[in-house]
């Protein structure tokens, strides 16, 4: 019994010993640092050379002067800033690899089961940019014009180069197709059936055959990084391959695209007035959507840069077609752009159409972010149609766009009786205005057409460009490629803004 009584008392001295030399003088520890909110930046690639990592923490829970910064337990010579601001350099030896590395704050212990630790946030080192595919032929170069009976005209291409991705951690190489001289189809992804590094076989829907035209084949890689919802990593690498041109109704063979046309495939970003937030379109699982960047310009704390989808619906879901075309408000709060989506409101009509997504930023938090359909009119003027390139007034209360009726299309009875004008839209693209109400009082959200008389098309045959809108609303600019537009103020509407009638200027 005496022996026993020793060997307890000897294991108590035991772990008394090692409780009292731990770090924190104490045997059961709790996790009461600063509590981290952000760190930045939150990623970079594998093999970057040093950088200053900046930590941030709530202010009823921050940092002082004994904080240090920790990156996977390795403390880092550290610089208090203020109570919610602690920054590090962090060396080039620990980004050799791809990988996770953790990161927090240790303070200095400051009573029994104290340690001082804050909780931990992930920086991704991901690994080397992808490479810009290379395009040297596409065969075959021409496709007959199918008109009306496209249902089983569709051509299975095959494209050559160097640098396809079969897989990357962001997707893989796709293949985009977009119409030159009548852009139904922008930058749209072909379904692809056979894939290598140097060779990709993609069928062109013959639904993209139906008229004579000049299309325009592009392979494009992703940039490598990761990407979560609600924000992206920066992706690094990846673009664009050169253009070649594939005709429709015959003609000469594919050649690689270097004037001016090139550009058609390339959409102009959106950006807000002060430079922070920028929209623009981008492939994300062979879909292309619009995205939302928080650059953080001009702000000194508290911001993480940041990438959000905005082509999405209530729930979060991103569309499954693709979207173009953004246009954002100066306060980077309104996002409006086109989509063949079907899934971003319920009952959404065929074809691209236009929408707005309320992004909330600078709301309060009652607000939830929302997609709304634009392109919408309950007197049927916009039946039939597709609507493509928005532009947005400053509040985002009014939003102008081109809306086209096929040629083919037969108006609805009902919406004639409604609207004599629909009679007459068959085969035009036409301006229209949608007013949203936003922010009005007393008001019913309404959309009309302000552009030319039904039936009356350019007498050079061209197509008209999207309309520009002016920031109060109060003036519409419309070019159709040889001559532009101005409509004048003319009919008042509310709060000074007006709808116009066209005046050639």
């Amino acid at each position: 019994m005496k022996r026993v009584l020793t060997a307890v008392a000897v294991a108590g001295f035991a772990f008394g010993l090692l409780a009292g030399c731990n770090d924190y003088n104490n045997s059961i520890q709790y996790n009461t640092g600063a509590t981290l909110t952000n760190i930045a930046p939150v990623g970079l690639p594998a093999g970057s050379t040093s950088f200053l990592l900046t930590v941030n923490a709530s202010p009823a829970n921050g940092f002082n002067s004994t904080s240090v910064i920790q990156w996977n337990g390795q403390k880092l010579t550290s610089t208090f800033v203020d109570v919610t601001t602690l920054t590090a350099t962090v060396p080039a030896s620990l980004l050799t690899k791809p990988g996770t590395a953790f990161v927090n704050t240790l303070s200095a212990q400051s009573g029994t089961g104290q340690n001082g630790l804050s909780n931990t946030l992930a920086f991704n080192i991901y690994g080397a940019p992808n490479p810009v595919p290379t395009l040297t032929s596409v065969s075959p170069a021409t496709a007959p014009a199918c008109g009306t009976n496209c249902a089983n005209a569709s051509v299975t291409i095959t494209v050559t180069g160097t640098n396809f991705l079969p897989a990357s951690n962001n997707g893989g190489s796709l293949v985009t197709f977009a119409d030159q001289l009548t852009p139904m189809q922008q930058g749209a992804s072909l379904t692809i059936t056979s894939f290598s590094s140097t060779s990709i076989q993609a069928v062109i829907p013959g639904t993209f055959l139906a008229n004579a035209d000049t299309a325009m084949i592009v392979v494009t890689n992703p940039g490598n990084g990761l990407c979560t919802q609600p924000s992206c990593l920066p992706l690094v690498g990846g673009g664009n391959s050169q253009p070649f041109t594939f005709l429709i109704g015959g003609g000469a063979p594919a050649v690689a695209v270097t004037s001016a046309m090139a550009m058609v495939a390339e959409e102009t970003p959106a950006i807000s007035q002060d430079g922070r937030y920028v929209a623009y379109s981008s492939q994300q699982s062979q879909v292309n959507q619009i995205l939302l960047k928080d650059t953080c310009m001009g702000v000194s704390n508290g911001c993480s840069v940041s990438t959000r989808v905005v082509s999405v619906a209530a729930d979060g879901t991103a569309g499954n077609a693709d979207s173009h075309n953004a246009v954002v408000t100066p306060d980077g709060r309104y996002v409006a752009f086109s989509s063949a989506a079907t899934n971003l409101v319920a009952g959404a009509p065929a074809g691209r159409q236009v929408y707005m997504h309320d992004t909330c930023i600078g709301a309060d938090n009652t607000c939830k972010p929302a997609t709304t359909l634009i392109s919408t009119d309950s007197q049927g003027a916009l039946n039939g149609t597709e609507s493509i390139l928005p532009s947005i007034s400053s509040t985002g209360r009014y939003i102008a766009f081109v809306a086209i009726t096929p040629t083919n299309a037969t108006p609805i009875a009902s919406a004639v009786t409604a609207n004599p004008q629909a009679a007459t839209n068959s085969g035009l693209r036409q301006v229209f205005l949608r007013d949203t109400c936003l922010g009005a009082t007393n008001c019913t959200p309404q959309t009309t057409r302000i552009s030319m008389m039904p039936g009356d098309a350019p007498a050079n045959g061209t197509k008209p460009a999207g309309p520009a809108i002016s920031a109060v609303a109060k003036q519409i600019a419309l070019a159709d490629g040889k001559t532009a537009t101005v409509f004048t103020p003319s009919v008042a509407v509310d709060e000074g803004v007006v709808l116009a009638v066209p005046k050639e200027q």
